[in-house]
C-alpha cells in the first residue's frame, strides 16, 4: 500500500522511548512502582482484572509506605532516596521475570 513499514516501525518506538522517558523525568523514578506492582499481584493473585487492578494499587501504596520507611530507618540521622530502595527491590525482580519468561519460550 505504499507504506514504508521499517520507516514507521523505528519512528513509533522513538516516538515511544521519548514519551516515556519524558513522563518518568516528571514523575521520578517512583514511577518504577507502577511496573512491579502489577506482576507480583499477577503472581500472587492470578490474571483476573477484576482483582489485578484493585490490588494493584493497594500493593503498590504499601510498596511505597514501606520503602519509604525503610529508607528513612535504614540511615538512621540522614535519609537515604526513596527510589534507591524501589531500585534494589524492583531490579532483581524483573530480572526474575524476564529470564523466568525466557525458560517458557
Amino acid at each position: 500500500m505504499g507504506v514504508d513499514v521499517y520507516k514507521i516501525k523505528w519512528l513509533l518506538l522513538s516516538l515511544s522511548a521519548a514519551l516515556t522517558g519524558s513522563a518518568i523525568s516528571f514523575v521520578g523514578v517512583i514511577g518504577f512502582i507502577d511496573l512491579i506492582a502489577p506482576h507480583v499481584v499477577r503472581k500472587i493473585f492470578g490474571s483476573s482484572h477484576r482483582i489485578v487492578i484493585p490490588m494493584s494499587m493497594l500493593f503498590g501504596g504499601s510498596f511505597m509506605v514501606i520503602c519509604d520507611l525503610i529508607a528513612r530507618t535504614i540511615i538512621s540521622p540522614s535519609e537515604l532516596p526513596v527510589g534507591a530502595i524501589t531500585a534494589i527491590i524492583g531490579a532483581p525482580f524483573f530480572a526474575y521475570v524476564y529470564f523466568s519468561r525466557r525458560k517458557e519460550a
